[in-house]
């Protein structure tokens, strides 16, 4: 296909060298999911069904509301009452017809993120919550797709690329979500100008992703392993190293040990496991892990085995799981609870936090 054969709609992108009709070809054929249609998935979705992406998928499942409008630039007044998926879907076939898109009217969770995120080749995080983008991160780690994330708050955003099978991902910048939840955009404001620059941001990068999939000679440098900071009110920008964590809990690990919570657990800290003398300790490491030492007293459930089925336990007041780090033993404590065994913890830290006072808890008969 020569460029002249090309749609004038695509023409002043593919008289870029760096393009050109074949990476034009691979964008038609590139497939992205858009987690989040709002402040930054508005203007990440333009730009992807602009550029000729060719499948656009939107999870998302609000409704418009008139206070989405400062920002939201997908939307019209007329829209307001509407699902954002439906408005979206409506606003880019108007944009571009020859992009296939998909709606997901729904929120992303441990059930179903797999199931949304398989046929894509890249997946763009534009959520609000910093508790869903742990589980998204996890997801995306796990069906192996590079994970396009971004925040913005006030007059700051943060854009970076994530793939577990090349570099870092979320959990190596930040391990667990913060015990107090992070503010929104509603609580905390922002202005939408800013949400549209991380939006775009997005979108290129995932442009990026899909023109330089499977060529080690692309032009093309993601922002892999690398965090770009915006702070609007000066416009200063920096891009900061994302070394990748070794002993992350997600990453580090094969794709099918990678556990995925919906929400986090109830924690316990290290030092307050003597204040539950009748609880039953529960071991969700492996074979190895328990080998090489455990709690006094534990029960021996590895998470793997556990996500098979849950055996029946014995009868306590309280339950607490345990791993290395403290992130298996969250998806532990939630597949336990699931199955009625109440209340459960998580051990904050995992065995990794223990203190040699802590390990001196008496085992029980």
């Amino acid at each position: 296909m020569k460029c002249k054969d090309l749609p004038d709609r695509y023409a002043r992108q593919v008289a870029l060298p760096e393009i050109g009709a074949n990476g034009q070809k691979r964008l038609a054929e590139g497939r992205v999911l858009v987690i989040g249609a709002g402040g930054l998935g508005a203007p990440a979705l333009l730009y992807l069904a602009a550029a000729g992406v060719g499948m656009v998928g939107i999870v998302d499942d609000d409704r418009v509301d008139t206070g989405n409008l400062q920002r939201q630039v997908l939307y019209e007044s007329d829209d307001v009452g509407r699902p954002k998926t439906e408005a979206a879907a409506e606003r880019l076939g108007a944009l571009n017809p020859d992009v296939r898109v998909r709606h997901h009217a729904t929120r992303v969770d441990a059930g179903n993120a797999l199931e949304l995120m398989s046929g894509y080749d890249v997946v763009i995080d534009a959520t609000d919550r910093l508790e869903g983008k742990f589980l998204i991160n996890d997801a995306a780690a796990k069906a192996g797709k590079p994970l396009v994330y971004a925040s913005a708050l006030g007059f700051e955003a943060q854009v970076a690329v994530f793939d577990a099978k090349r570099g870092p991902c979320l959990r190596c910048l930040f391990p667990e979500p913060p015990d107090v939840p992070a503010l929104t955009c509603a609580e905390a404001g922002i202005l939408g100008a800013v949400t549209g620059m991380a939006g775009s941001a997005q979108a290129l990068e995932a442009i990026k992703l899909v023109l330089a999939a499977d060529d080690s000679q692309s032009p093309f440098q993601p922002l892999l392993g690398r965090l770009w900071l915006l702070d609007a009110r000066s416009f200063r920008t920096r891009t900061v190293s994302l070394p990748r964590d070794p002993e992350c809990a997600v990453c580090r690990q094969p794709s099918e040990a990678i556990p995925l919570i919906s929400a986090a657990p109830r924690e316990i800290a290290a030092a307050e496991l003597g204040e539950h003398p009748e609880a039953l300790l529960i071991d969700v490491r492996e074979d190895e892990e328990w080998a090489s030492g455990h709690l006094p007293g534990a029960v021996h459930l590895p998470l793997s085995r556990l996500m098979e089925t849950v055996p029946d336990l014995p009868r306590r007041e309280t339950y607490i799981a345990y791993c290395a780090h403290g992130i298996r033993s969250q998806a532990a404590a939630q597949l336990l609870a699931e199955a009625g065994y109440r209340p459960v913890f998580s051990l904050r830290g995992g065995i990794a936090g223990i203190t040699d006072r802590a390990l001196e808890r008496p085992a029980r008969a």
